[in-house]
């Protein structure tokens, strides 16, 4: 693998890991204030105005097809880090509802959004 592909994966899984802890944290943080059926719709809003943020500004790409990759490797790392340190090592009964799968849904459908906006205002 070259230099600039082993750069752009880094960047792909920092930034997933950033976000993933960024809805980890928030989570952590208003569990003791925000009643557990609604704490992923509370958090949710926030999360994707952080996802937007690093996509504009953080994240270029060549092709509108990375946008697609980033979003598989973003959604598959959301699912396993939610299964590792919700699901497992927190015991988190009853995680996965309706707001869990929109936030996954999200980090799959908000990358590839983006990059097609990216290229569409490239070709005009």
């Amino acid at each position: 693998m070259d230099e600039k592909k082993k750069k752009i994966l880094k960047n792909t899984l920092l930034w997933g890991f950033i976000l993933w802890l960024f809805g980890y944290a928030m989570g952590m943080i208003l569990f003791a204030f925000v009643p557990a059926d609604i704490l992923g719709w509370v958090i949710l809003p926030f999360g994707v105005l952080v996802t937007l943020w690093v996509l504009f500004k953080k994240v270029t790409r060549e092709e509108f097809g990375c946008y697609v990759g980033l979003g598989i490797i973003w959604t598959v790392m959301a699912v396993v880090l939610d299964y590792i340190f919700l699901v497992k090592l927190l015991s988190v009964t009853n995680y996965y509802k309706l707001d869990v799968f929109v936030y996954y849904a999200l980090m799959f459908v908000l990358p590839v959004l983006v990059g097609w906006y990216k290229f569409r205002k490239i070709q005009k």
